[in-house]
C-alpha cells in the first residue's frame, strides 16, 4: 500500500514534521504513536496490514502523525512548566495544523482519534477537548493520568490537559450534548499493566454519564503489539 506522505515547517512547533496517510476515502482515523514514537511506527507495527481490508474498501483513511513527548512529558532537562507548554503547541499543531489538512482532504464528516499506550493519552484527550472537532476515540491499553510526569508540578494548564482531573468537574452543557452524540471505546487486555488505568477512567466516564464502550480482552491478552493488531479491525474506525 503506498501512502501519502506529507512534510512541512509547523509555525506551533517552530520545526518540520512529518505524516503518512493510508488510503483514498472512508472515515479518517487520526493515529497518535505510543510514547515519543514517530509517524511510521503504526505501518512498522502492523496496524496499517491489519486494517488493509478496511482501507482497500474506503470504509477507513488512516492518518499517521509525529509525537513530540521527547521535548514534552519525557523532557526532563526541561523545568515541568515547559513541558506542559511544549505539549500545548503540539495540540495546537494538531488543531490547527493536521485537522484543516484532514478536512480538505477528505470530505467526511467524521474524525476518529486512536492511539495506543501512551498514545491513547493523546487521543482521548484531544478527542475529549474537542468534541466538535472528533466524533470518536478509540483507545487499546490506554494510560490518562499525564500527571505524574511533571514531579509534582500542577497547573491550570495541566489540569485542563490531564482527563482523570478535568472530567470529574466536567459540567458544561455544550461538551455532554457533544460527549452522548460521539463514540469512546476504551479496550485493554485481562493482562495489561494498564488495565486498572482503564478501569479507572471507565468509572469516570460513567460517573459522569459520558457513553463509552470499556472491553477486555481475555486469552492472556497483554500490553503490546500483537494484541492491539487483533483488537485493530474489531475496533477501528
Amino acid at each position: 500500500m503506498q501512502p501519502q506522505y506529507h512534510k512541512w515547517y509547523s509555525h506551533n512547533l517552530g520545526r518540520e514534521l512529518e505524516l503518512q496517510v493510508f488510503g483514498d476515502g472512508g472515515v479518517p482515523v487520526l493515529v497518535f504513536p505510543t510514547s515519543m514514537g514517530k509517524y511510521f511506527e503504526f505501518v512498522d507495527r502492523g496496524m496499517i496490514a491489519s486494517l488493509g481490508n478496511k482501507i482497500y474498501s474506503n470504509w477507513a483513511q488512516v492518518w499517521c502523525v509525529d509525537s513530540v513527548d521527547g521535548e514534552s512529558w519525557y523532557n526532563k532537562n526541561i523545568h515541568p512548566r515547559h513541558r506542559i507548554e511544549r505539549h500545548m503547541a503540539y495540540e495546537r499543531y494538531i488543531l490547527d495544523e493536521v485537522v484543516p489538512l484532514i478536512k480538505r482532504s477528505n470530505d467526511s464528516p467524521w474524525l476518529t482519534t486512536h492511539g495506543s499506550s501512551f498514545g491513547a493519552y493523546h487521543a482521548m484527550n484531544f478527542a475529549l477537548r474537542h468534541p466538535d472537532v472528533v466524533t470518536g476515540c478509540v483507545t487499546f491499553g490506554g494510560a490518562f493520568d499525564i500527571s505524574g510526569f511533571l514531579d509534582g508540578y500542577f497547573d491550570e494548564d495541566v489540569y485542563f490537559h490531564n482527563p482523570v482531573s478535568y472530567i470529574p468537574n466536567m459540567s458544561d452543557p455544550w461538551y455532554f450534548e457533544r460527549y452522548h452524540r460521539n463514540r469512546y471505546v476504551l479496550v485493554t487486555g485481562e493482562h495489561d499493566m494498564c488495565r486498572e488505568k482503564n478501569e479507572r477512567f471507565s468509572n469516570i466516564l460513567r460517573n459522569k454519564g459520558i457513553p463509552h464502550e470499556y472491553q477486555v480482552w481475555g486469552d492472556n491478552t497483554g500490553h503490546d503489539w500483537p494484541w492491539w493488531n487483533k483488537m485493530a479491525p474489531v475496533y477501528l474506525p
